[in-house]
């Protein structure tokens, strides 16, 4: 079960097995918090882990809807949190005062497991596989639940924006991150982006080939790219322009 978030279009992905289930990401609203433990129970799923794919604040706000439970994260999002402290919860703060946003409660990360990626996760009698994503920063996993056939993959693979550098990130480290994500698309049946909706295998991996396109055309420092169709607006023009600050040499 996927559910988008007003804003961003960033999703939360529900996953079940042996009547165990998992939370993956968030969405960003508080009222969308709010009323997802019970938007989930309805569904059949009893959530009792949270998963996030990486260390963006928008991608932390599990707790807030589930606080009693621990957040689960890649060693390297749990080093970034570690060495920047505090990070996260100001990025919110900030976000919600451009949004006019009020929450009942600040942000609390609570106990942080960090996993070892790559890497396995019970749930319920499976495994799901964890496996490493640079790029967009310098942390993160996707996870693959192969007895579901869904890829939950982040900030990868998105149908509504561009491959962006945020810190930490690179073109080369987003490159292997592609190339890593290539035969888990082939594999999988439904791809879960962290940004925008889920696609099918053959969509997943036509973004794989203009996200390399892209990718390529970055390294060249074009500053009026061709953007892939779907992501051509003003906003992703300001994130290529962005991304050009950010590549050496662009």
């Amino acid at each position: 079960m996927v559910v988008t978030s007003q804003l961003w279009q960033t999703t939360a992905t529900a996953l079940r097995a042996g009547g165990e289930g998992m939370l993956i990401d968030s969405p960003y609203f508080p009222e969308e918090l709010e009323i997802l433990p019970e938007l989930l129970a309805q569904a059949g799923f009893e959530v009792a882990a949270l998963l996030s794919t990486h260390a963006d604040f928008d991608h932390l706000l599990g707790r807030l809807a589930f606080p009693e439970l621990a957040l689960g994260l890649a060693e390297s999002s749990a080093e970034r949190l570690r060495t920047e402290p505090g990070a996260a919860q100001r990025e919110l703060r900030a976000e919600d005062e451009r949004d006019y946003v009020t929450r009942r409660r600040p942000l609390a990360l609570g106990a942080v497991e960090p996993l070892p990626v790559p890497g396995y996760l019970g749930l319920g009698g499976e495994e799901l596989e964890l496996h490493p994503t640079a790029g967009h920063t310098a942390d993160g996993m996707a996870v693959f639940a192969r007895h579901a056939g869904v890829l939950v993959c982040g900030d990868y693979l998105s149908g509504v924006e561009i491959p962006t550098l945020e810190v930490g990130g690179s073109v080369g480290a987003y490159r292997a991150t592609l190339a890593r994500l290539a035969p888990l698309v082939e594999a999988a049946e439904v791809i879960v982006p962290g940004h925008g909706s889920p696609h099918d295998r053959e969509a997943a991996l036509r973004t794989i080939d203009e996200d390399l396109d892209y990718l390529d055309a970055l390294e060249r420092g074009e500053e009026r790219v061709t953007l892939p169709e779907g992501r051509t607006g003003a906003v992703q023009r300001a994130l290529h322009a962005r991304n050009l600050a950010a590549v050496p040499g662009a």
